[in-house]
């Protein structure tokens, strides 16, 4: 009887020595372990970069930044030629200067022509050769950046969407170039007929600068010479900077809505001395006409003009904000 027990206890101890090494080998089990075993095993992470690296990058941006400071602070002195392109215009100088010769001239001789003496005829001959040309190309020139400002954020979130979609980043400004208005298209022909000619892409944008003089073109420069120097996420660079513009836009047109009350009142103190002058020639006449037959009169006329252009200066300094 003792020898059956053993040998019951010997055969159920080998039956589970069996089934907890045998089994799983033949069921599969094991296999199973191994594939999700592998499957979990977490890869290994890619290395961080060192802080030498980082410090690498670092001085290597900074270099690039001041690189680009000098070169601005070397051609912030505008030559007459960059300025007629600024205003939009294809004159040469020589056709300029012809320009404002002949606005001297008409000058000269309409007032000298009016009677009042030839150094009046001089010094409107001098006014209209000298001021009235130099005016209109500021006009011109502000007119023009005032409409590359307007389309300049759209333009960069078209950049920022095709670089995403795949686009190469030439490929995304000659989109633009074809696709959008004026000035934005001519501006954007020119980097690329630049970079065609064989000038690096970054340094064919950060030439934008120098016929847009506006801090939005320079940002775009810098972004864009930057990346093609030390690499990195162009489309989040640019998509941040396409924030910065929108929101630049908003501070401005903030700026003007606020700044509207006092441009309104200043316009009225401005203009109120004319209208006050105007009412009073016509009504009595005779009253006010010995401001323009008294030689007295014409030197009160003449303190009464530069005392009004000093107040307008002063108010339009006043009220203009530099954003």
């Amino acid at each position: 009887m003792n020898l059956y027990l053993v040998f019951a206890l010997v055969t159920l101890a080998m039956g589970g020595v069996a089934w907890v090494f045998v089994y799983p080998l033949l069921s599969g089990e094991r296999h199973t372990e191994r594939r999700m075993a592998s499957v979990a095993r977490s890869e290994p992470m890619a290395p961080r970069p060192t802080r030498a690296a980082q410090r690498s990058r670092r001085e290597q941006v900074q270099g690039t930044l001041k690189e680009i400071e000098e070169r601005q602070t070397k051609a912030k002195r505008q030559s007459l030629a960059a300025r007629i392109s600024q205003a939009g215009l294809t004159w040469s100088k020589r056709r300029f200067f012809l320009t404002a010769g002949v606005f001297g001239l008409v000058a000269f001789i309409g007032v000298l022509a009016a009677g009042p003496g030839l150094l009046a005829a001089l010094g409107a001959a001098f006014a209209a050769g000298c001021g009235l040309p130099l005016w209109l190309l500021s006009f011109l020139k502000k007119r023009r950046l005032a409409r590359f400002l307007d389309g300049f954020p759209d333009a960069v979130d078209v950049i920022v969407r095709g670089i995403k979609a795949g686009l190469p980043l030439l490929d995304s400004l000659k989109l633009i170039a074809e696709e959008s208005r004026e000035p934005i298209r001519s501006e954007f022909r020119a980097i690329i007929e630049t970079q065609a000619i064989g000038m690096p892409l970054g340094e064919a944008c950060l030439r934008l600068y120098e016929r847009m003089p506006v801090p939005e073109a320079n940002f775009f420069g810098i972004v864009v010479f930057i990346q093609q120097r030390s690499g990195g996420n162009l489309s989040e660079a640019l998509g941040n900077l396409s924030r910065v513009l929108r929101d630049r836009k908003k501070m401005k047109a903030k700026i003007q809505a606020m700044s509207m009350e006092a441009k309104a009142s200043a316009t009225i103190i401005g203009s109120l001395p004319l209208a006050v002058m105007t009412l009073v020639y016509i009504t009595s006449p005779n009253y006010i006409s010995i401001l323009f037959t008294e030689p007295l009169g014409h030197a009160m006329l003449a303190g009464s003009a530069i005392w009004m252009g000093m107040g307008v200066l002063v108010m339009r300094k006043m009220i203009n904000f530099d954003f």
